[in-house]
């Protein structure tokens, strides 16, 4: 928000310099980003006529001018390319010092004399236009001093607000809080009802129910739309960062910057009949004022009135911009002033969606006081009448009842509020800190009621009124104390890892950690096939960030991707963060995720190389399950996997039986729809499964020798080593302290589809020595059980 000091203390007068007002704008929560100082040191020049031009004897671009500066004429000699006869514009006299130490003295150019320099606004320091000479209206008072004519020194001040104090866009709106700060009052605004002068009028009719709650307007007849913007209001303008276009545009942008209410001017004999304000139809296009045309659906509001039926034709995009077949020109005699209460959740996000910002849309995005469209109207109007003359209609303000938000009075306790910060604040200053800004205060006994006005949205609970107080009276004054109390050290529990115990665990095996957003493009999603309980965002930062993810690989594949087109060949990244899931609320899960390509070691002369596949990230798994120090309660199966993986290269990961996570080879189509290659191995488990583990317990070491049995057996392709591993165990029970598979083999004297795996069994007994044939029978029924449940044969 950009505006100028001299409007700001029109409506609040404040004895505060200017640094101190900057400083306080910022102390209370309305951070000051840019002063730029405007006309300072201007002595010396006035209002000028120039009464005769003629061409330069000496030099094509210079012209001599004799200038009228109201006590006579003087000889002036100037490079302008709009100086001319009659023009009226600042003359620097000689003796003058302008902005940035320019001395004007009397000079010869090119054989003439000159006595003064004819000005641009660039010059002058009020404007960063250097095009040619500030011309100023034809009316202005030669001789008169400029400063007091254009009001400087000024100073434009730019300050940043947060998107709750959507009260800050005006100048008003930061007068109140100026005025609480530094002591001022508010001048009362002069926005007294204008008297119908004609019967006109137009109906107008509200068809987007709780959206446009409120819609003002009135019709002004026989405007001068020659009429030129009056100089202060050009000023205020231009000081607030917007150019003067023409007069009736620039009422409705005044009062806009002043009163915070976005407004627009039709031409009245351009609209048919009443006004409709509507959603928009799908497939609507409509003609704006910046000359593009936008294609709308139901999303949209529009304005429309009766050409072709009623509410047929769309005259303005709602709370956005105007429609450019309805605008007002230097010809237009008959105007429509319209104002309205378009609430946030009807307006935000459209303007981005049509890739445009407007001043009216960033405000109604935020939140305008719905008390305001009369109020604006009733103070545009007297603005034109003054200045371009007319004939008002009677105002129109159509509202749909129970549907403007009232302000709700909120109670505020003593007791609650020095507890808050931690010291007493005086009775009478909190009352007039909240009378200052504009709220209704009535005293109770434990403290006061308190009713914001309908401009602070802001203002919900308790706590926003100590937030008022304290801002204002003064963080600084505000006692630092440091906290007190006792930190209780929580045990770690025994039978849970530690988050950290992962990271470095896997930070030690060679995989860098990565951190990516929560949120990804529903495309991406869409690629993995992930359309099932997504969890969308009610309003995204944009479409890239527009749902919570499902799983930790997307975006952890598009970082490895990343890598992979700098030139890294081998990637190893690992990411412990939560997965969302729909439900009310949505359901967080903590997960681990893995991604590995390229070599399976670095590159080295000790062993040939070869890259990374399945087994090497299988063993990546069974690393981190051994911490939990219960294996044989995780299992590892070929059926279930999910689209995205490989189907002859993936598992699904169980505990217990439960399904707990996926690994293997991302899918061939999913890895060339990534553009990536086919060695891309992923791992994504449930975090908590595997923080899990046993308690730990010393035992004694065993006094009894183990013994080792080895057997090898044939049996079907399809069989899994976590089947034959369960079964073997089951079987055996307590004397089987380990089993080792030591080699796999398919091939010549193997059946097709069959395979032949060799195993270690590892007997021991805690109360005796196993015998011969104890081992034995242990292999008896371990291979008899793989026979009943693996259609397992004993190989010779």
């Amino acid at each position: 928000m950009k505006f100028s000091e001299n409007w700001l203390r029109h409506h609040v007068p404040i004895e505060a310099s200017r640094d101190e007002l900057s400083a306080t704008l910022t102390a209370i929560g309305l951070e000051v980003e840019d002063v730029t100082a405007l006309g300072d040191s201007l002595d010396g020049v006035i209002v000028a006529r120039i009464v005769n031009a003629q061409k330069h004897p000496e030099a094509d671009r210079l012209q001599v001018c004799e200038v009228d500066t109201g006590k006579g004429l003087v000889q002036i000699v100037c490079g302008a390319p709009n100086a001319r006869a009659g023009l009226v514009a600042p003359l620097a006299t000689v003796g003058a010092t302008l902005p940035g130490g320019i001395a004007i003295k009397a000079a010869r150019l090119r054989g003439v004399e000159s006595s003064g320099m004819l000005c641009s606004a660039r010059e002058l320091g009020i404007d960063a236009d250097a095009s040619g000479l500030f011309e100023l209206p034809a009316d202005a008072p030669v001789g008169a001093p400029l400063a007091d004519y254009l009001g400087l020194p000024d100073a434009s001040i730019e300050i940043k607000l947060t998107p709750n104090r959507a009260d800050c866009f005006s100048v008003r709106g930061i007068a109140f809080d100026v005025a609480a700060a530094l002591g001022g009052e508010v001048r009362a605004l002069d926005a007294v009802a204008v008297p119908a002068g004609s019967a006109s009028a137009m109906e107008v009719a509200l068809e987007a129910g709780p959206r446009v709650p409120r819609f003002t307007g009135r019709v002004i007849e026989g405007i001068d739309a020659h009429a030129a913007t009056p100089v202060w209001m050009a000023e205020r303008l231009r000081r607030s960062g917007l150019r003067p276009i023409s007069f009736l545009v620039d009422v409705t942008q005044y009062v806009m910057l002043e009163l915070g209410q976005p407004m627009h001017a039709f031409d009245k004999d351009k609209l048919e009949g009443g006004i409709v304000v509507r959603p928009a139809r799908a497939g609507e296009s409509l003609k704006l004022l910046d000359g593009r045309s936008v294609e709308l659906d139901a999303d949209f509001l529009v304005v429309a009135d009766s050409q072709g039926g009623g509410g047929a034709r769309a005259v303005a995009l709602g709370g956005i911009m105007g429609g450019a077949d309805t605008r007002v020109t230097d010809v237009t005699r008959n105007v429509f002033l319209e104002a309205a209460h378009w609430i946030p959740s009807a307006i935000i996000g459209r303007s981005r969606r049509l890739g445009m910002h407007t001043d009216a849309g960033h405000r109604f995005e935020r939140g305008v006081d719905p008390s305001l469209p009369p109020i604006a109207i009733e103070y545009a109007t007297r603005l034109i009448l003054d200045v371009a003359g007319g004939v008002a209609g009677p105002l129109l303000d159509v509202t749909l009842p129970g549907h403007l938000p009232e302000p709700q009075p909120i109670v505020l306790r003593r007791a609650r509020l020095q507890r808050v910060l931690g010291l007493k604040v005086a009775d009478a200053e909190v009352t007039r800190i909240f009378t200052a800004l504009g709220m209704r205060v009535e005293s109770l006994a434990e403290g006061w009621q308190v009713t914001a006005p309908s401009r602070r949205f802001d203002i919900e609970r308790e706590e926003d009124l100590i937030e008022e107080v304290a801002r204002i009276f003064g963080y600084e004054h505000i006692p630092t104390a440091t906290p007190a109390g006792a930190l209780t050290l929580a045990a770690e529990p025994e039978a849970r890892l530690g988050e950290l115990a992962v990271r470095e665990q896997l930070a030690a095996r060679g995989y860098f950690e990565a951190v990516n957003l929560s949120f990804v493009p529903a495309e991406l999603l869409a690629r993995w096939g992930f359309d099932r309980d997504l969890v969308p965002l009610a309003n995204p930062l944009s479409a890239d960030l527009a749902v919570m993810r499902p799983s930790l690989l997307p975006g952890l594949i598009e970082a490895l991707r990343h890598n992979r087109a700098r030139q890294q060949d081998r990637v190893r990244l690992f990411e412990l963060a939560r997965v969302f899931a729909a439900g009310d609320p949505p359901v967080e899960t903590p997960s681990l995720a893995i991604a590995a390509c390229g070599s399976a070691r670095a590159e080295q002369w000790g062993e040939p190389g070869r890259p990374f596949d399945f087994f090497d990230l299988k063993g990546e798994l069974d690393a981190l399950v051994a911490w939990g120090g219960e294996p044989q309660r995780w299992s590892i199966h070929a059926d279930g996997l999910p689209g995205w993986l490989h189907p002859g290269r993936g598992a699904r990961v169980a505990r217990d039986g439960a399904t707990v996570g996926y690994l293997g080879a991302l899918h061939p189509q999913l890895a060339r729809a990534l553009d990536l290659g086919p060695d891309v191995h992923v791992l994504e488990l449930a975090l908590e499964p595997l923080l899990a583990r046993r308690l730990p317990r010393a035992t004694a070491v065993a006094r009894f020798p183990a013994v080792r049995r080895d057997i090898a057996v044939d049996l079907p392709e399809a069989v899994a080593w976590s089947q034959i591993e369960q079964v073997v165990r089951a079987t055996l029970g307590g004397l089987l302290r380990e089993l080792r598979l030591f080699d796999r083999y398919s091939g010549k004297g193997v059946e097709a589809g069959r395979k032949s795996l060799a195993m270690g069994l590892i007997l021991q007994d805690a109360s005796r020595t196993l015998t011969d044939d104890d081992a034995d029978r242990c292999v008896r029924d371990a291979v008899s059980a793989l026979e009943k449940s693996c259609k397992a044969r004993l190989r010779g």
